[in-house]
């Protein structure tokens, strides 16, 4: 049953697709695409949509289209997994703002990554969660994704923040499985507290050490391979767990072929399934990485 996300019992858990934001030609919003593509990702199994993220291009979205992409996916939704909304700011107020405008558009929970470009530290990040917690009811999913800003949430730090009510979780892209263990460690004691990962390629590791699922972009383009590491784990078949989690690793690695997000976008395009161009300046794939692309993709199984 879908989980309201004004509901205390609120739990992440899961394989829960980075959604990309499909786009026309003219690089706006494509609707009649996304559409599409969540009636795909659910059918391929997966356990809740995150959206306007950093697969999403969060970054290239004003607020107005933001709150449409929210709006068409609650439509298109239907209440039949948990919607996750991106509400990424530079600053605190910005990702006040984009909280409540997520909350106005009745999402289940938001994954609120750390300011990028500025720096704050440790005592910051700290005030900056909790005064985004402090001005909504939603639950709130930490993002450390230290890779991408340039600022890393300290195990610590997630351990003081996970005793905010409303705070529900942390997705931890820091692709270092040190700092995810922490931060399992740590909050371990707290039942109602998550740990997502963030790096594709480290799901089944993340598992074992006892974390709840992962928030991942390969399962836009793979969501029943990805679904199967988190089925198969929790019904106690790890090696069909880990064969899965084998079989997606090709795809991550294959990130490195483009510039972000394109290897999404470019795939779910060879898949047949309408994604569209990247915001500028990403722009498309040559021939020769789109050939690269097709071998990992035909090596997974997904093309003939």
């Amino acid at each position: 049953m879908k989980q309201n996300g004004n509901d205390p019992r609120f739990t992440a858990r899961g394989i829960i697709p980075a959604v990309i934001t499909p786009l026309t030609a003219e690089g706006k919003f494509n609707e009649k695409a996304m559409r599409k593509l969540i009636d795909f990702l659910i059918g391929g199994g997966i356990h809740g949509l995150f959206v306007v993220g950093t697969t999403g291009e969060f970054y290239g979205l004003t607020p107005e289209e933001k709150r449409e992409i929210l709006m068409v996916t609650m439509d298109q939704t239907r209440g039949r997994v948990p919607v996750y909304a991106g509400t990424n700011g530079i600053t605190t107020r910005e990702s006040v703002m984009l909280t409540q405008l997520a909350e106005e558009c009745k999402v289940d929970a938001v994954s609120i990554l750390t300011p990028l470009f500025i720096t704050p530290n440790q005592n910051q990040l700290i005030d900056h969660y909790r005064t985004i917690a402090s001005n909504t009811s939603l639950p709130i999913l930490m993002y450390n994704n230290p890779p991408k800003t340039g600022v890393a949430l300290a195990p610590a730090t997630v351990a003081k923040l996970a005793e905010v009510p409303n705070i529900v979780g942390i997705k931890d892209s820091s692709g270092d499985m040190t700092v995810t263990a922490e931060c399992i460690r740590l909050t371990r004691d707290r039942k109602d507290f998550s740990v997502l990962m963030g790096r594709d390629t480290l799901i089944y590791g993340a598992l074992c050490y006892g974390a709840n699922g992962s928030i991942a972009s390969c399962a836009n383009v793979a969501p029943r391979i990805c679904a199967d590491i988190y089925d198969k784990f929790v019904a106690g078949d790890l090696a069909g767990s880990l064969d899965a989690q084998f079989r997606l690793a090709p795809l991550r690695i294959a990130f490195t072929i483009g510039t972000f997000p394109s290897v999404i976008k470019e795939s779910l395009e060879l898949l047949g399934i309408e994604a569209g161009p990247c915001m500028d300046p990403v722009g498309p794939m040559t021939a020769d990485e789109r050939k690269q692309l097709r071998a990992v993709l035909t090596g997974m199984g997904l093309l003939a």
